[in-house]
């Protein structure tokens, strides 16, 4: 039930986003036809069907370059490569001091409103200094007598990018992890994210359909595949806020929760979410290049310098009392400000 998160990269494309050739192989001449989860579930030692599956599932095997599905059938002499977004290294949660903006609290859950820059979790290159890092230590003060094993990566049902701010909704017990992760399963969870996105979107509402996966050459990007020939299903559904002009501001409603899924969607869609340097964002996209407006642009991107897109609004079924929770978190101080620079320089040359 990955989020809109996730997986992230180096600065320019968040550090979590490595990924790490874990195993692989040429198929003997003389193999047998096999189910390719079979098959590694054999020759990876401490391999799980259901990892197995799992990575399968989400893009981290190939065959011969080419993702493929669980009943793929090897064949004699098929190149198999099995990737990870994790060091090869044990990654621990590290207890450490953090600030957190904990936007409510109870036996059963945390909502959290998550700032840009920080990475949700502990991979490749992020080991200190990631959101679970600071809620390890919160929740140590709280119960001394909790250990590493006992802490959270179990508590977190989703994710958002590291340069994504807002709202994040944390699991404290195995039963709200349960209940919360099949809510996200089954799509019934309501998230409402803001986007400034270039280019003046043609219809004030939408909704767009194309599966999501892992680029079939560059690993750490993720694609759109309107032919839902690999990938998975992903719906955004979308609604023109605000125009300026050469850029547009849209609410976003997560249908389902793929990996980089608005920012997937939109750069499909032919608007690239404004700074967003991992899939083309980060250059002037719309509107001609001369001086001034250069500077203008150049301006908004040293106040807003991550991907414009924050996650406003979560709302779910509390997984002890039933009832329905909802929460708002208000745009960040970068987004607002160059939004009403935006809205300023629109007036100000009349769109």
């Amino acid at each position: 039930m990955m989020d809109e998160n996730e997986i992230e990269n180096p600065d320019i494309q968040d550090n979590n986003d490595d990924l790490y050739e874990r195993f692989s192989l040429v198929v003997d001449k003389g193999q047998d036809p096999l189910r390719i989860d079979k098959f590694l579930v054999n020759r990876i030692e401490g391999a799980t069907r259901n990892k197995v599956q799992q990575a399968i599932s989400t893009g981290m095997v190939t065959v011969n370059g080419k993702e493929i599905r669980s009943n793929y059938k090897i064949k004699p002499l098929d190149v198999i490569i099995v990737y990870s977004d994790m060091s090869p290294e044990e990654t621990v949660v590290v207890p450490e001091k953090m600030e957190l903006n904990i936007v409510y609290e109870d036996t059963d859950l945390m909502i959290i409103n998550k700032p840009a820059g920080i990475v949700v979790h502990p991979g490749s290159g992020n080991y200190t200094g990631t959101l679970l890092n600071g809620v390890s230590y919160y929740l140590k003060q709280q119960n001394p007598e909790l250990s590493e094993d006992t802490l959270p990566r179990f508590g977190l049902v989703h994710r958002i990018d590291k340069n994504t701010s807002g709202l994040l909704v944390l699991a404290k017990t195995d039963n709200a992890m349960r209940h919360l992760a099949k809510q996200f399963f089954d799509h019934t969870i309501s998230r409402k994210y803001v986007a400034l996105a270039w280019g003046d979107i043609l219809n004030d509402t939408g909704t767009i359909r194309a599966h999501i996966g892992r680029h079939l050459r560059l690993r750490k990007l993720f694609e759109a595949y309107p032919e839902g020939d690999h990938g998975k299903e992903a719906v955004t559904h979308y609604r023109v806020l605000e125009r300026f002009g050469y850029v547009t501001l849209v609410e976003c409603i997560l249908e389902t929760g793929r990996t980089h899924q608005i920012r997937v969607h939109m750069k499909h869609l032919g608007h690239p979410l404004f700074n967003d340097d991992f899939y083309g964002g980060d250059k002037i996209v719309k509107g001609t290049v001369f001086t001034k407006y250069k500077q203008f642009v150049d301006n908004c991107f040293q106040i807003c310098r991550r991907q414009a897109l924050h996650a406003k609004t979560l709302g779910f079924i509390h997984p002890s009392t039933g009832k329905e929770m909802f929460f708002e978190a208000p745009l960040p101080d970068d987004m607002g400000q160059v939004i009403e620079k935006w809205r300023k320089y629109a007036q100000s040359v009349g769109r």
